[in-house]
């Protein structure tokens, strides 16, 4: 049987309820990849062109520092990662996330909550952060009845 790790980024609580239940449907280790500089309101605001998340999502370059980088990721063999969706991919921390660590050899399972938008590039963008790493869309808005599906990914 394989370790497995739910390892989550969310900014308004809902993936944070996703990645629990997920968690417990998979009977996997949670842990939380929180930025260094925690997210404000007004640095979420999508419609600002000039709020934090906006300018970092038009540079896909950017890499916001996470807080606590300490996830024991050679312990796991399926990672299964979660975040919102912020324009049509992944929030940046998340590639900063994947790029300190090793998953060459891991399983990469992406879960996400979305306010409209599905995956989109997502994966894409996420495979040159995790080299050597089978990547595979899981779901978007998983509900309850997605968890064990999910789960069984391994």
């Amino acid at each position: 049987m394989s370790k497995k790790l739910v390892a989550f980024f969310s900014a308004g609580g809902r993936t944070a309820k996703a990645a629990q239940k997920l968690a417990d449907a998979a009977g996997a280790d949670l842990y939380e990849i929180r930025p260094a500089v925690p997210y404000t309101g007004e640095d979420l605001n999508w419609m600002n062109k000039q709020s934090r998340s906006s300018i970092e999502m038009q540079d896909h370059s950017s890499r916001p520092a996470v807080a606590e980088p300490d996830a024991d990721i050679a312990a796991y063999d399926t990672v299964y990662v979660g975040f919102p969706v912020w324009w049509y991919i992944a929030p940046t921390v998340i590639n900063t996330f994947l790029e300190r660590y090793d998953f060459s050899g891991k399983k990469i399972v992406l879960f996400a909550t979305s306010g409209g938008s599905g995956f989109g590039q997502t994966a894409e963008y996420l495979r040159p952060s995790a080299p050597g790493a089978e990547i595979i869309e899981g779901k978007v808005n998983p509900k309850d009845k997605d968890m064990q599906a999910l789960a069984a990914i391994s």
